[in-house]
């Protein structure tokens, strides 16, 4: 499996970006990928790799460019309750400071950047997230319904923007929330505004999950969860990206 380790252009810099593609020259469709808080790491390059397999180019970008290229901070191998907590505390001023005009403008770039790709085929690409990036790929779908057909968010804060955000949605959308961030009544009211906005979308609570149930560098890791998330994952890009 190819993997580069890129910079990408943007207006205000460049952004480093890890990208996994078949290995076979041919074009592919490309999925723009946003890490969790915690960023670019052997977890994420993985689960690039392994969409990758599938047929598709994917690309991840560090999100938090503007303060260094990643790793912003040291992480352990294992991201364990003890170590948490310091390591949140050093990521959330970068978190807080990415404000939703910078996620746009990055947007932007990193879209640019994969239908320019001569790995990427011409058709429509697809956004996914994880954590934090789940709602940065929400922005980005919204905001690019010409481009984006499809957009998967996994344990992500999709609603703290309003219900506003929804109504400039076209892709068809996967929300797979940890039990542990999401009760059913704020999940009703979730799917009700994503309805009344009149999004394709499935939106659902993964049993037993708990915040980051899909990064198995953590202790939030749900294997059962992970599973679910590529069997609702693969087939929305299934359907989006090649027709299948």
């Amino acid at each position: 499996m190819p993997t580069k380790t890129l910079q990408i252009p943007t207006p205000d810099g460049r952004a480093d970006a890890f990208a996994a593609f078949p290995d076979d020259n041919e074009r592919h469709p490309g999925v723009l990928m946003y890490a969790d808080g915690f960023g670019i790491r052997p977890v994420l390059r993985e689960m690039a790799r392994e969409l990758a397999g599938h047929g598709y180019y994917v690309l991840v970008p560090n999100s938090f460019y503007r303060h260094g290229p990643a790793p912003l901070v040291e992480l352990p191998e294992h991201i364990g309750e003890e170590a948490r907590p310091a390591i949140l505390a050093q990521l959330m001023p970068l978190i807080e400071a990415h404000t939703a005009e910078h996620v746009l403008r990055d947007a932007d770039a990193y879209l640019g950047f994969l239908a320019a790709r001569p790995e990427v085929g011409a058709g429509p690409v697809a956004v996914t997230g994880y954590c934090i990036g789940g709602l940065y790929a929400m922005r980005t779908a919204a905001a690019h319904p010409e481009q984006v057909a499809a957009v998967a968010a996994f344990h992500g804060p999709v609603g703290v923007d309003g219900p506003g955000l929804f109504s400039g949605l076209t892709a068809q959308v996967h929300l797979g929330h940890a039990e542990g961030d999401l009760t059913p009544g704020a999940l009703g009211e979730l799917n009700r505004a994503l309805d009344a906005a009149g999004v394709d979308h499935t939106s659902e609570i993964y049993p037993g999950t708990v915040h980051g149930f899909t990064m198995s560098d953590t202790d939030a890791f749900s294997a059962s969860g992970l599973k679910r998330h590529w069997e609702r994952l693969l087939p929305l890009l299934d359907r989006t990206l090649t027709g299948h």
